[in-house]
């Protein structure tokens, strides 16, 4: 009996031993990917070619244009609703000099960017992905090997700086109409409120903060940008690209996001 039990506590270590390292290789994966991507991005040489350039600007546009529009419509009206509860909440409380602090600090510091990383992830970064291993996984099964330096710089590349690229310009358009959209809600269509409306928000925007609100933001587009790409890039048992698990996927990326999220958070407020 008691062989018997210690030979399962041997083989329950031993099962976690193995996850835990194939864990940990994954994202030393991830790390190396990103490292490698990252030195490509600042290469000049990855912008010589005419044909990388027009497949970069291409990608560019797609993961771009066609979310533009509904992002910022979407943007708009989650922002008029927040605006409108913390201006009526304050209002209520007496509390109405403080109100656009709030807007500020809680709309734009901290939810534009983290909702435009993971509508971004969700609407381009993730499928692209998908679809790029399956191209992979058919090119292998017609006898087409990519070797790894050729699928960095000519597919993970440009998909990655798309995805990075779209993060960063939503976050952007979505702050500028949501503090667009706080003026016209405490202040209307007056010009009079100007003077006391940059006094308040530029007390929230401090050279620290700003430094914070800029760093999370570009950690957000890299997180968006590499992490489903390193799925993509990362074979299996047998050598072979099979498809992983969407929800493992969005998890990974999700707890990367959320400890970019954390670190600012702790930058900020202590």
């Amino acid at each position: 009996m008691a062989l018997h039990f210690l030979s399962l506590a041997q083989a329950s270590l031993l099962h976690l031993g193995r996850r835990a390292r194939a864990r940990w290789a994954s994202w030393l994966r991830v790390l190396l990917l990103a490292a490698q991507i990252i030195v490509l991005a600042l290469a000049s040489s990855s912008y010589r070619s005419g044909r990388q350039r027009q497949t970069i600007l291409r990608h560019i546009y797609l993961a771009t244009a066609p979310l533009l529009t509904w992002f910022l419509v979407l943007s708009a009206l989650i922002s008029l609703v927040l605006i409108r509860i913390v201006v009526a909440t304050a209002v209520s409380y007496g509390l109405s000099q403080y109100a656009l602090e709030v807007v500020a600090r809680t709309l734009v510091l901290e939810l534009i960017p983290l909702y435009a990383a993971m509508f971004v992830a969700v609407r381009y970064s993730m499928p692209n992905a998908h679809g790029i291993r399956e191209r992979l996984a058919g090119l292998e099964d017609g006898g087409i090997r990519r070797s790894e330096q050729e699928l960095l710089q000519a597919v993970l590349l440009p998909c990655a700086l798309a995805a990075a690229f779209s993060v960063l310009l939503l976050a952007a358009l979505s702050c500028v109409v949501a503090l667009l959209l706080s003026y016209l809600t405490v202040y209307g269509f007056s010009p009079w409120g100007l003077s006391a409306y940059t006094h308040s928000v530029g007390k929230v925007f401090s050279a620290p903060v700003t430094l914070i609100f800029s760093l999370k933001t570009l950690f957000f587009s890299l997180a968006v940008a590499i992490v489903p790409m390193a799925a993509t890039a990362q074979r299996d048992a047998d050598g072979r690209y099979s498809r992983g698990s969407d929800i493992t996927e969005l998890a990974r990326l999700f707890s990367v996001v959320l400890l970019v999220e954390v670190v600012s958070l702790l930058g900020n407020y202590c």
